[in-house]
């Protein structure tokens, strides 16, 4: 990156507390009256860098599953100020679930997900019946979660498009009553980010589906409690959701791919 004539450049490289490099920390750069001025992600290095006016700045680091770190930088005009290694040391709070089998609670958890219409807005929608179970294993990798949606409970606050999407053109609920989701494979991807692999049976084909995770910790309420967030992206295609209309111009009425979020909280069960 050039180092811009009216000004500096900073730079670092965020590092965890074994010494390898933490991809998409967020760094977020502030002058002296606090202001953020540059914001970005560490690469699939660690690295990052940022181009500012001459001043005095700190630098703070955060990711998920660490403690924020925060740096103070001088950066002078037509120089390279670098902060080299930053190390981020994990917040223990956010480490996996204690081991063992977790119920999602439907009341306080949420399936929804976003589609596409004539390529200009978002339809929302959500799925109001699901039951499911997470078993946290000790090695994690071993950890499993099992989920069953209705599929006649879909729910997009208008009862035409509701009635379309249950009928044969779309998910067919008379035929295919439920979709299921069943785990193949737990990672972390570092701090409090997980990798759920698995497969996802809908429309009666089954395709495999990973799920970009991030855990939320642990409380206590009613029980022990654990939440997390999960998402990914659905091809209608892959499982013969093939209904469609084209506008005049080539433009399909409903978009290809479907956004997925599972909002969980689940009770440890005693």
């Amino acid at each position: 990156m050039p180092i811009p004539l009216t000004g500096g450049l900073l730079s670092g490289q965020v590092r965890d507390a074994e010494g390898r490099p933490l991809a998409g920390a967020e760094i977020s750069v502030f002058d002296r009256s606090t202001r953020r001025v540059a914001h970005s992600d560490s690469d699939q290095f660690g690295f990052f860098c940022a181009a500012v006016v001459p001043g005095e700045y700190r630098v703070r680091a955060e990711a998920g599953g660490y403690h924020s770190v925060t740096d103070a930088v001088e950066v002078d005009w037509g120089k390279h100020a670098q902060l080299g290694q930053v190390t981020m040391v994990p917040d223990d709070t956010q480490r996996p679930p204690t081991p063992g089998v977790y119920d999602i609670d439907q009341t306080h958890s949420a399936v929804r997900f976003v589609a596409r219409h004539i390529a200009l807005s978002r339809v929302y929608g959500r799925f109001n019946d699901f039951r499911g179970q997470i078993q946290i294993a000790e090695p994690f990798e071993d950890s499993h979660v099992e989920v069953v949606i209705e599929a006649a409970s879909v729910d997009t606050s208008v009862e035409q498009r509701d009635d379309h999407l249950r009928s044969a053109d779309f998910l067919d609920v008379a035929k295919f009553p439920q979709l299921r989701f069943s785990s193949t494979r737990f990672s972390q991807r570092g701090g409090n980010r997980w990798l759920i692999d698995g497969e996802l049976t809908l429309h009666g084909l089954t395709s495999d589906v990973q799920l970009e995770t991030t855990f939320l910790g642990m409380q206590e309420w009613n029980g022990v409690r654990a939440g997390a967030v999960a998402r990914t992206e659905l091809h209608r295609e892959h499982f013969t959701l093939n209904w469609q209309q084209m506008l005049s111009r080539g433009v399909p009425v409903v978009g290809s791919t479907i956004e997925i979020t599972l909002d969980v909280q689940a009770t440890l069960k005693s």
